[in-house]
């Protein structure tokens, strides 16, 4: 039954390639603006550090680890379950009840509704300045670390995926997404691109345990960088990218609530 829903999938997914490199020129220019956009931010970062030096500590290279884990997290994230980001729509005309009336699961069809090719930009753009930040960091690459980051971004990719399925989820019982959830996905992910000891107490502790968004960097980058008084030990700190599966875990399983209650728009 799993393989069959990933043939389903990759379908889906071969599908929405085909479909948006019909028009080749819009998608290279799409992508080589997302790349210049999220370019332009990281030059922004970079301007900060050139006036104060630090944050707190922190040097450019060293901030530019959580830049490209959450970049690249991101990326995956809003390329792959994007039909979850435009649920609502569904909902208010009315079309997710053709979805329901078919035999597969309505999670599987909703994720196969897009794939956001595009966001290869903001991919690129976010590997190149992991890398660029690896290679200005007096640090020994082992495999393990390399390993670390890879478990960092999947964990990453998860978190914000399960936003994007919370963000729907709740249209359930709102019809529109509301506000707050658009903040924790895209406000988080600029929340996430700093270490997180620079803010205050109440906020890091709302973004470990709630939003674990310092799980899937933070934590990771701390070991990485063999700072002192790692947070938790190396151990939690390999560990703590599970958080993001888990935590898309409990957005599936709330989604799972709101498919139950739904009632229909009755048209």
């Amino acid at each position: 039954m799993i393989w069959n829903s990933l043939r389903l999938y990759f379908r889906y997914a071969s599908i929405s390639f085909r479909s948006q490199m019909e028009y080749r020129t819009s998608f290279f220019l799409r992508s080589i603006a997302q790349f210049t956009i999220t370019g332009m931010e990281f030059l922004g970062l970079a301007a900060l550090f050139l006036r104060f030096g630090h944050i707190d500590g922190w040097t450019l290279p060293q901030v530019g680890l959580f830049y490209g884990i959450v970049s690249v997290a991101f990326a995956i994230a809003e390329a792959i379950p994007r039909g979850f980001d435009v649920f609502p729509n569904l909902v208010k005309s009315g079309d997710f009840d053709r979805i329901l009336i078919r035999p597969r699961s309505p999670a599987l069809q909703i994720l196969g509704q897009e794939f956001q090719l595009v966001r290869v930009g903001r991919f690129l753009q976010g590997m190149l300045v992991l890398l660029w930040s690896a290679g200005r960091l007096e640090i020994e690459w082992t495999s393990s670390a390399i390993l670390l980051i890879a478990f960092s971004i999947v964990g990453g990719a998860c978190l914000f995926s399960g936003l994007f399925i919370l963000g729907a989820a709740i249209c359930f019982w709102t019809i529109e997404s509301i506000e707050i959830v658009n903040c924790l996905t895209y406000g988080g992910v600029e929340t996430a691109q700093f270490p997180l000891s620079i803010y205050r107490p109440w906020f890091r502790s709302f973004f470990t345990f709630v939003v674990p968004l310092a799980t899937i960097n933070y934590f990771p980058v701390q070991a990485i960088l063999n700072l002192e008084g790692t947070s938790g030990g190396k151990l939690i700190s390999w560990i703590s990218p599970l958080a993001g599966l888990l935590f898309l875990l409990a957005c599936l399983q709330l989604w799972r609530v709101g498919v139950r209650h739904y009632t229909s728009t009755g048209s």
